[in-house]
């Protein structure tokens, strides 16, 4: 229970209402009475008196009974009103996916994948905000974990598996972690102009998936990058959208403060969105300057991960080619968990670096994960059946096969 004197009587009332409760009278500036969700006045049911004026003498005591009785409804006292009322003032991130699973639980895997990906959304928003850029790699990472620092993961809500991230719009981001004097670098920016960078970096990004879908063309994501758009982006809402049978991404306001509050901002994404922004990731990973190589294939050896290091892991093709196996060296240490997943799971993994030569070693340097595809032998089967379809008819399982079997956007080359 948290300690009544700290309660913010008009916080307190906002958050009943959304989950609900009815107001049913009161008198200005002492106190409000409420009814829960449902309930009318013909039913007998007590109400509930909220007091307003925190300089009452008989507050804290009233205050303590009214969470008491708000509390008996344990699953949205604990799940939604209660973290929302102990954080002072935020701005809220809500990431949801559907689920077959009972309500507020989710597979773990998926579950997993899913805080995973409000993670890295958020990275990518904050690197954006210092600068725009095609793949950050590395680059305006500090800013984005000092960003993350100032976060607060919240319970997962009632309904699909929901994962909340609250971000104090009034915190303090340190522009650069150099010191001066012992002292750090006085220029910040404040933690809700970064959290509108997110949400415009989403936007763009959400904005060019629906570009795809009517032309087939990734020039909206090209065009998107001042805007946002990243590799990195394009990878956080993937693992998002990817084998979902829904997901989206709501960001609400904190009004409490003291300046003009944005609109509020939906973003819905579904299974059907991994593919442009599979194929986004694999653009905005290229390297102009040298020869790009996407692949699809077995993780057969993980080397052990230095300190400092991205990481390194070897990679079996799966599709023809005369590439049979590379070792990785990965541009970002983010990927090399996905590796390790890949490996421990049997997944096809799909990978994009620059190939050289190293003796009898093939080597993909600077390179990024972009997805899995699945358990290795479920993609072997799917290859198989779409090989049987003739060139140039339609595959019931989706697209059009190109020459040699294989389906034209099944992997992508430079």
């Amino acid at each position: 229970m948290t300690i009544p004197a700290k309660v913010d009587p008009g916080k307190l009332t906002g958050l009943l209402e959304e989950v609900g409760w009815r107001p049913v009278g009161g008198r200005r500036g002492i106190y409000m009475r409420y009814l829960p969700p449902g309930i009318d006045d013909s039913q007998g049911v007590s109400s509930l008196t909220v007091p307003l004026d925190s300089r009452a003498p008989e507050f804290i005591d009233a205050m303590r009974s009214a969470l008491l009785q708000i509390s008996e409804d344990s699953d949205s006292w604990v799940r939604y009103i209660y973290p929302r009322l102990v954080v002072d003032v935020s701005d809220e991130f809500r990431f949801r996916r559907e689920s077959s699973a009972p309500s507020g639980f989710i597979d773990w895997r998926s579950g997993e994948k899913l805080i995973e990906s409000a993670r890295r959304t958020l990275v990518a928003g904050a690197k954006y905000f210092l600068s725009p850029g095609r793949h950050f790699v590395n680059r305006n990472g500090r800013f984005a974990g000092r960003y993350l620092d100032q976060v607060l993961m919240g319970q997962t809500a009632p309904g699909s598996y929901i994962v909340t991230a609250y971000a104090p719009p009034n915190a303090d981001i340190p522009l650069s972690a150099g010191e001066s004097s012992g002292l750090l670098d006085v220029s910040v920016a404040h933690a809700r102009q970064v959290s509108q960078a997110v949400v415009r970096a989403v936007e763009a990004t959400a904005e060019a998936v629906e570009h795809y879908k009517y032309s087939g063309s990734l020039s909206g994501f090209e065009a998107g990058v001042s805007r946002g758009i990243s590799y990195e982006m394009t990878q956080a809402l993937l693992g998002i959208a990817a084998n979902s049978d829904g997901a989206d991404i709501t960001v609400d306001w904190d009004s409490n403060i003291e300046s003009v509050t944005p609109e509020s901002a939906h973003f819905e994404f579904s299974g059907s969105d991994a593919e442009p922004l599979s194929k986004a990731a694999v653009r905005l990973a290229e390297d102009k300057s040298s020869r790009m190589v996407t692949l699809i294939g077995r993780v057969h050896l993980l080397a052990k991960k230095q300190v400092g290091s991205p990481g390194v892991f070897g990679v079996e093709a799966l599709t023809s080619g005369a590439i049979r196996k590379v070792r990785v060296r990965l541009a970002d240490e983010e990927d090399y968990h996905e590796a390790i997943r890949a490996h421990e799971e049997d997944l096809a993994l799909q990978v994009s670096g620059k190939l050289e030569k190293e003796g009898n070693l093939s080597w993909l340097y600077n390179a990024t994960v972009i997805r899995t595809l699945g358990h290795v032998d479920e993609y072997q089967q799917r290859r198989a059946r779409v090989a049987e379809v003739p060139v140039g008819q339609m595959d019931i399982f989706g697209g059009v096969v190109a020459g040699g079997g294989e389906r034209a956007s099944d992997e992508a080359s430079s």
